[in-house]
């Protein structure tokens, strides 16, 4: 892959999903406003179509971060669903690789994207600017192939290792406790392009009070769903996953970019699907 001259400087695909994606008001009160939110969180995670497409203002996208768990438990809805249906018609593994296909396909792959682009730019330069441009690079190299292909195959293993017991909560909150590591890591630090970008306004813009909305929202569907240590487990993945890569970034390329929100995503997802079934069985 090239690292700073002669590439492709284009927006990332998720830099071009921040942008277009807005709205009004404040914290998610089931009002008109925090509707709108909810679609254009909706919008940016997902290529289903649901209320017509929304264009939003940088801050009405940050804002629209507190509803990503919610977004996430109704991805996981989808999951449990499907699981459900195609269980009665084929064996185990096959179900598992399409609901691996489904989660991909539901989100365009915005976040396996994400993580590719991510471990060849932060494997692959010397310096911040060279990490930067190579994420830029629609191209994927060598690094990023082997941790598609590993974050693909341990998403397979984990869902063939679930407990029967474990397979319903574990699918319905496996999407939200991503999605809350994404709010984590977007809050953590700050955009890492110094000339600016499609997703600068969208990080500099996510406020506390989104933070709080989210992991409380978060919070209560884990705790109801996979009871204390569950939840507390899957909290705890969420926020070790935001904060480690966020702080990764930033030390090798100062800052976070939307790129790296995938890779975040993708990071929590495993990492829940591999330790939960263990906080499950001493629940």
């Amino acid at each position: 892959m090239e690292e700073a001259t002669g590439v492709d400087q284009s927006p990332t695909r998720i830099e071009q999903r921040a942008a277009a994606p807005a709205l009004n008001s404040r914290a998610p009160r089931f009002t008109p406003h925090a509707l709108r939110r909810f679609l254009l969180a909706w919008q940016f995670l997902t290529v289903i179509p649901l209320g017509g497409r929304h264009e939003a203002a940088p801050w009405e996208l940050a804002r629209s971060m507190a509803w990503y768990p919610v977004v996430g438990l109704l991805l996981g809805a989808l999951l449990a669903g499907a699981d459900l249906l195609l269980s009665t018609v084929l064996a185990r593994g096959v179900v598992d690789v399409l609901l691996v296909l489904l989660l991909v396909a539901v989100t365009g792959g915005l976040h396996q994207d994400g993580l590719a682009d991510s471990l060849d730019g932060l494997a692959g330069g010397r310096t911040p600017a060279a990490r930067l441009a190579i994420m830029r690079d629609g191209r994927i190299g060598a690094i990023g192939a082997t941790g598609l292909i590993l974050d693909l195959g341990l998403r397979y293993a984990g869902l063939e290792a679930l407990p029967p017991a474990a397979r319903l909560p574990v699918l319905l909150c496996l999407p939200a406790v991503g999605r809350m590591a994404m709010v984590i890591g977007a809050a953590s630090a700050p955009y890492a392009r110094p000339e600016g970008g499609l997703a600068a306004p969208f990080l500099s813009h996510l406020s506390r009070r989104e933070v709080a909305w989210a992991a409380l929202m978060a919070a209560g569907a884990l705790l109801g769903l996979l009871g204390t240590a569950g939840a507390v487990g899957g909290l705890l993945v969420a926020v070790l996953a935001g904060r480690l890569i966020s702080r990764l970034s930033t030390k090798l390329c100062g800052g976070v970019t939307g790129d790296v929100l995938g890779a975040t995503n993708e990071t929590a997802e495993v990492a829940f699907l591999l330790v939960e079934p263990l906080l499950l069985a001493i629940r």
